[in-house]
């Protein structure tokens, strides 16, 4: 078996940049990786303003409830959502989605202690998978076909820390490989995942025809 990128060291690549592959260029025939779908639905969305923004709606459904079902009509599985703030109500909003739910106590420290419950979740379930699939609970716009061209991309070997990218412009979703669950379950603050993208010389961007994987809901106006 050839090397893998994911087994040689991290390091930050020397441009700062990350290289675009094209999805077309990618073979589907490398195998199905068993990938799980973590999405992040715990913070307070005080931009939004009182209101909590994954509540609001986009065409009669709420935010969250599109963010979940594109992971659900993707390849990853199982899916876990993460809740924090109104925990409640987000899950309510999920209802009848096949997903599961943990809820991150220490939501209101930054969007890594939910990263951290996700990845602890996931392993609970017993055994880790290739790797997880990172989303975002007010990214309601991303298409289910952009989650499977990074698992594609992944199972391509491509690269172990994978995002989508629209005119080659970096977005959301990331894909990480289970290698980095350790770093993952351990990062502090605000800064989530970025750091292991920006710093693993084996990390790449898929260029996907989905400019919902740089539209995020930030503000009312945004919706």
């Amino acid at each position: 078996m050839t090397e893998k990128p994911s087994e040689r060291e991290p390091k930050r690549p020397a441009t700062g940049e990350l290289p675009i592959l094209e999805p077309a260029a990618l073979s589907d025939e490398a195998g199905s990786p068993s990938v799980a779908g973590v999405l992040l639905a715990a913070g307070t969305s005080t931009r939004f303003g009182a209101a909590n923004k994954l509540l609001a709606t986009v065409e009669d459904e709420p935010v969250v409830r599109h963010a979940a079902r594109t992971l659900i009509e993707s390849g990853v599985d199982p899916v876990v959502v993460v809740l924090g703030h109104e925990a409640d109500q987000v899950r309510a909003a999920l209802e009848g989605l096949s997903v599961e739910t943990v809820v991150n106590e220490a939501y209101d420290t930054g969007q890594a202690s939910s990263l951290r419950a996700g990845i602890e979740a996931i392993r609970r379930r017993g055994a880790d998978p290739d790797a997880a699939l990172v989303a975002l609970g007010d990214m309601p716009f991303v298409s289910p076909p952009t989650i499977d061209a990074l698992v594609t991309a992944y199972a391509a070997e491509a690269g172990d820390a994978i995002a989508a990218a629209f005119d080659g412009s970096r977005g959301n979703p990331v894909l990480f490989d289970q290698r980095f669950f350790d770093v993952l379950a351990d990062v502090d603050g605000d800064i989530g995942g970025r750091e292991i993208l920006l710093e693993n010389d084996a990390s790449v961007l898929v260029n996907v025809d989905d400019p919902g994987v740089r539209r995020d809901i930030d503000v009312p106006e945004d919706v």
